[in-house]
């Protein structure tokens, strides 16, 4: 079955100051959707919104034409890896996977590199394996949609390949909505992408999109 998750009419201000109008995104089961912008211009906040962290002057959050108030309450609906590690550290990785219901051996299929690990604690494996267990965690959970907040952090460029696979794989399964700061892979991984710039979203298809909105420079990069 094909579930949507939509995010319209999302207007914010604090004070007299408009953060966030005009917004749309929408992702559907089997999509990956990429949602970039640069600090400050409101991305950190239209992520508590959907979550139903932070209340807006108005929103539409609607999961399969439905509305849905703080979403976040709901992790049949979505889930969601911020950007800092939430997994205690003090956890054995077999605690966390029984703690989840899943099975450890499907995950050393995907990265081997965990095969010998099983009865070790989360806070011994390093920044890129922390990160990697914490991304298939969430986007292995029983969930219609996956939020994650900065994914590739703390990755080297062999893992972020080998992410970017999975949540390949994983669609197949579910929603999935990233934002990140290394815009080529976001790109390269997603159906459709979103800039979030002066509070308002727009329609990403290339890097001259890009370019024409002022998130990179082009000229830049091919000196």
């Amino acid at each position: 079955m094909i579930h949507s998750l939509k995010v319209e009419s999302v207007e914010l201000s604090f004070g007299e100051k408009k953060v966030l109008s005009d917004i749309f995104i929408k992702c559907s089961t089997h999509e990956i959707i990429g949602l970039l912008g640069r600090n400050g211009q409101g991305k950190t906040c239209l992520i508590k919104v959907i979550l139903g962290n932070l209340r807006a002057n108005n929103s539409f959050i609607s999961f399969d034409e439905t509305k849905v108030v703080n979403s976040l309450k709901y992790p049949n609906l979505i889930r969601y890896l911020p950007q800092f590690n939430f997994i205690p550290a003090n956890l054995k990785l077999k605690t966390v996977f029984e703690d989840f219901g899943m099975d450890y051996e499907d995950f050393t299929m995907k990265f081997p590199e965990f095969e010998m690990n099983q009865t070790s604690r989360v806070g011994y494996l390093s920044g890129g394996q922390r990160r990697i267990l914490e991304i298939y965690i969430i986007s292995k959970s029983a969930t219609r949609f996956a939020l994650l907040d900065e994914p590739f952090t703390h990755l080297n460029p062999l893992q972020i390949e080998k992410i970017k696979d999975f949540l390949i794989e994983e669609k197949s399964n579910k929603g999935i909505i990233i934002t990140d700061h290394m815009y080529q892979h976001i790109l390269d991984i997603s159906n459709i992408t979103y800039l979030l710039k002066d509070g308002k979203t727009h329609l990403i298809k290339t890097e001259l999109d890009l370019d024409r909105l002022g998130y990179i420079n082009l000229a830049w990069y091919h000196l």
